[in-house]
């Protein structure tokens, strides 16, 4: 099946906070939580079914988390509405996070979006 990238389809990043009250393990201290919105600007209503993050470490450790649905849920966006939620990541080092979510239209077609690019900086007093 060929997958369409749906620019109508957006997402946005709402806000990345640095929380060192999550728990971590010890070989990733640095937790962040991200907040998200996936806007549907397309005259389609789309179920997201999958997403792809990559997570890649500034001294090169890459890691690639991917599956179904997102936080849990597949959400079905209508036409003019918009998906809002929140997940987190654990890193070791200052990173750089990319990534694509996956859906299908109600005619089945598949299509994906790219997540913009953003940060996970340790702040500078911890």
């Amino acid at each position: 099946m060929e997958i369409e990238e749906l620019i109508s389809l957006e997402v946005i990043v709402d806000d990345v906070i640095y929380m060192p009250s999550l728990e971590a393990p010890v070989d990733k201290p640095y937790p962040f939580v991200y907040f998200i919105t996936i806007k549907n600007n397309s005259p389609e209503r789309i179920k997201i079914i999958g997403r792809k993050w990559i997570i890649t470490s500034y001294d090169g450790e890459k890691l690639i988390v991917e599956g179904d649905g997102v936080i849990g849920q597949f959400p079905l966006i209508e036409s003019g509405d918009e998906f809002n939620y929140n997940s987190y990541h654990v890193i070791s080092g200052d990173s750089q996070v990319q990534g694509s979510f996956f859906g299908e239209t109600d005619l089945g077609r598949a299509v994906y979006t790219k997540i913009p690019d953003f940060e996970l900086t340790i702040p500078k007093w911890v």
